[in-house]
Order: structure tokens, then sequence, then C-alpha cells
């Protein structure tokens, strides 16, 4: 959607939406979470990185206020100095709407005068709630708090969130997708970067629901990967009790049975492991080809 004629920034994209940024205290992981009516949201309005912060920028979005808050912040400055230096010189600063967290759990928000009924925010210690277009202001309380009183892990708390948004009416034009964004000094899957969980919902009729779906399937694949790291520190019955675990989460996992499978041989245990491979191929048959290479192997 082109912007309003009243600044020229070129081409901007209207993303009416509602996020929040967020802190983990314990863990120290930061993230953003997002819902739509917009298509494919995840890609302009989340920002995060492990030791620094977060930062959703959304309405008629700047998606340069991501990386160059990150930037601001890492050079020590503070969240409101950060959201003050980005939007002085904007042009289109009147149209914007920015959340923002520091590594230490300290947040700021900005909602630009011109921004589109209902448009607001709320921040506390660890977390920053914002949205516009909305269908009202408690669209952005019950979010702080669904996030304030939900009990788990920082994903968990930030899906929750949208949860409660849309509960009280969320985005006024409807939904369409959502996006969840987690970072961590701990080492991403495959050992590389810092993003701990990025899951996108494009274009969906029930985003949130679709992306709390995601959110477990990527608990189930945690758990295998774990599983694989036991097992190749010498701890085999570790190894299965924590696929095990994943099987309880998804009983359709064909690839938490085929690792099950594999544990199982390795310790010798032949009539388990054959039991497992049984299962992943009565889930997904085409498994069968690569159970086959995998035991040619052991």
């Amino acid at each position: 959607m082109l912007a309003p004629r009243e600044f020229s920034a070129g081409t901007a994209r209207l993303i009416s939406t509602f996020s929040i940024v967020a802190s983990d205290p314990k863990t120290r992981n930061l993230g953003v979470a997002v819902q739509s009516r917009y298509f494919s949201v995840g890609t302009a309005v989340p920002w995060a990185r492990a030791g620094v912060g977060a930062v959703a920028t959304q309405s008629f979005v700047n998606v340069s206020y991501g990386p160059r808050g990150l930037n601001l912040l890492k050079k020590g400055l503070t969240v409101n100095e950060v959201v003050e230096k980005l939007t002085r010189k904007d042009k289109g600063r009147d149209f914007r709407q920015l959340g923002i967290i520091d590594a230490e759990g300290n947040a700021a928000a900005y909602t630009g005068a011109k921004c589109l009924e209902w448009a607001g925010s709320k921040t506390e210690k660890n977390y920053a709630a914002q949205g516009n277009i909305l269908a009202s202001q408690e669209v952005v309380a019950s979010m702080s708090e669904k996030f304030e009183t939900t009990k788990g892990d920082l994903a968990e708390k930030l899906v929750a969130a949208l949860e409660g948004g849309e509960e009280a009416g969320g985005d006024a034009r409807g939904r369409q997708s959502a996006a969840l964004l987690v970072v961590g000094k701990k080492q991403s899957k495959g050992g590389y970067g810092d993003r701990l969980i990025d899951l996108r919902v494009e274009d969906h009729k029930d985003p949130i629901a679709e992306l709390k779906r995601l959110l477990s399937l990527h608990r189930v694949y945690t758990l295998i990967d774990e599983a694989e790291e036991i097992l190749t520190s010498g701890n085999p019955q570790k190894a299965i009790v924590t696929i095990k675990e994943a099987i309880r989460l998804n009983p359709n996992s064909d690839d938490a049975y085929v690792d099950l499978g594999m544990i199982y041989k390795k310790i010798g245990k032949k009539q388990e492991a054959e039991t497992a491979f049984k299962r992943a191929i009565m889930i997904n048959p085409r498994i069968r080809t690569l159970i086959s290479q995998l035991n040619r192997q052991t």
C-alpha cells in the first residue's frame, strides 16, 4: 500500500498489526511475536540479536528501524535514545510504530501521531506490547496480561500474548499472518547463529493457532536433535528418554521413531529397534528407503 502523500518516503507498506518484544531475565533470551492482517508479516516486523535486543517495526513500516535499532543498542544507546535517533529525521515518523527492548529488559515504544486508530502501546520491565488499526485498546491490555500471567518459557509467553490480543479483537481488519523469533546465546540448530526459534505463518485463516502448532513441532525436533547429541556424548539411556518425550509430544513423528530405532540398534536391542522402525514405516512408508540405508551403515 502506498504511504500517505503527507510524506515523501517512497512506497511504504501499511502493516497494521499487534506485536510484543520481550526478554527472559533468567535465560537472557530475547524475542518478538507478531500477528497481522498482512501477508508474510515475519519478513518485515521482527528483528532480534542475542545479547543486544529486539525490535518490532510496523504501521507504515520503516524496515530499517530493525537493523539500525539493533546496531544502535549494540553501541550502548538506551532504548529511549534509540527511538529518538530512529524517528528524529524520519519524514514518515508520524506514521510509524516501534517497540524495542534491550538485553537488560529495558523497553520502550513509539506510536506516531498519525497511525491509524486504535493505535498505542504498553511498556513494562521485560516487554513492550504495541499495535495499530486494532479493535480497541483492550487488545494491548490483554496481550500484556497474558504475557505477565502465562507460565512457561519466553516463546510460550510470547504466543500467549498474541492469543490474548486476538481474544480482545486483534487487528480490526482480520488476520492473515504471524511470526515468532527468539534469539539467545545458546547455539541454534546446527551450531550456527543465535536464532533459537524462527517461525513464520505467511497466510492462514488462523495464524496464531498455526504458529502454536509449529512451535510444538519445533520442540519435537529440538528434542530429536538433543537426543542425538546425548547419544554422541555416550548416554544412550538418556537419549532414549529424550526421544520418547518427542514421541509423547507428537506420536506421528516418523523421524523420532527412526532415531529411536537407531539408538536401540547401537546398544544392541535389535527387537526394540525393529519395532521402532516398523512404526516409522507405518507413519510414512517412504521412510523405508532411509531406514535401509542407515541399517547398511551400522
